[in-house]
């Protein structure tokens, strides 16, 4: 399936004008495929550019970013890596973070459009209760206030309210503390209808309708996970992984053909190079010849400087002869041909 059309930038709700959305995805190793397929539905619909970034929790402790201890309750390793979106984004801008397992049917222009600067963050404000007491690996389930709302977040990075998520805060404050975004007053938290972040299980689309939701969020599990590969909007996400699957291996073919062939580019420059020196090292070899054969002509046909004596004239003999041998002038037609056929090889050097 070809990808939309690109657009022109985003004019935000607030007047902002938005070229590019960086988009952080929560990451976690157990859930690869899932990221790929939402990353993959991101673009696919996207009118305008995006960036899709990938919050890796292990490349956040190498870098000494992220310290904080595994919390019994945490189900994924982006439970808390996901607050330090404005600071990945350098505290600029907006920019977005959602779970790994969205699938997204519709435009991110269309959500980028609803942004407000009057806000320090937006998102879906649900009131949510699991059915379930255990999560998609079995942790423990917990309810607690404003539950599902940061897992899907558009945060003004730029806000001073957020400058406050630096690694120290992420590392140090509690769960409640991040989730339920104590950091904000009530009025910092712009809202966003729910079907952009359309809980699978909890959330119903209006009787009737058969428009999808715009994100799909498999938030108790997804059909990644044997266990639910029948949950509702399983086909759609797996029709989207087949895509996903065909467009990479279609990619991969791209990229191994292009290899090959600079490959073959490469090696055909390198062959013709090696020739190119080696006829330039014949043609050396030949001035050098050519030099030899001169000075020998010369010798035998002509006084050479060698012959002068110290006040710079040149020795000759009662019989006419220097040195022993009779000076003669090169024939001008000789010397013509000898000195163009010198200047030709050399030139053929020089290129």
């Amino acid at each position: 399936m070809s990808s939309p059309a690109m657009g022109g930038p985003v004019v935000c709700k607030s007047g902002r004008i938005i070229t590019k959305l960086p988009i952080f995805v929560g990451y976690d190793t157990r859930e690869d495929l899932a990221f790929e397929v939402c990353r993959h539905s991101l673009l696919k619909h996207a009118t305008f550019p995006i960036d899709v970034i990938p919050i890796k929790q292990a490349e956040l402790r190498r870098s000494g970013i992220y310290t904080r201890d595994k919390d019994p309750t945490e189900s994924t390793e982006f439970s808390f890596t996901r607050f330090l979106t404005p600071y990945l984004a350098a505290f600029d801008g907006w920019a977005m973070f959602v779970d790994c397992d969205f699938l997204y049917t519709a435009d991110i222009r269309e959500l980028a459009e609803l942004i407000d600067d009057k806000y320090a963050i937006m998102c879906v404000q649900h009131d949510y209760t699991p059915k379930t007491a255990t999560k998609m690996d079995g942790v423990v389930q917990t309810t607690y206030p404003r539950k599902n709302w940061s897992s899907m977040v558009l945060y003004n990075c730029s806000h001073l309210k957020n400058r406050v998520l630096t690694p120290a805060v992420v590392n140090a404050q509690s769960g409640a503390f991040l989730h339920r975004f104590l950091w904000l007053d009530d009025k910092d938290i712009g809202s966003i209808s729910f079907t952009w972040n359309f809980l699978v299980g909890h959330n119903e689309m209006p009787r009737g309708s058969n428009t999808l939701p715009k994100a799909i969020h498999y938030t108790s599990g997804g059909p990644w996970f044997e266990a639910w590969q029948s949950c509702d909007y399983a086909q759609e996400w797996l029709q989207e992984r087949d895509e996903y699957k065909r467009s990479h291996m279609i990619q991969k073919v791209i990229h191994s053909e292009l290899v090959n062939l600079l490959d073959r580019r490469l090696s055909e420059r390198e062959s013709k190079l090696e020739e190119r020196v080696a006829e330039v090292e014949a043609r050396l070899k030949e001035v050098a010849a050519l030099q030899r054969l001169l000075l020998f002509y010369l010798q035998e046909r002509m006084v050479l400087p060698s012959n002068l004596n110290g006040n710079g004239v040149v020795n000759i003999s009662s019989n006419g002869t220097a040195n022993g041998k009779e000076a003669l002038a090169l024939k001008p037609e000789d010397m013509a041909l000898l000195e163009e056929k010198i200047a030709n090889t050399m030139l053929f050097c020089k290129e």
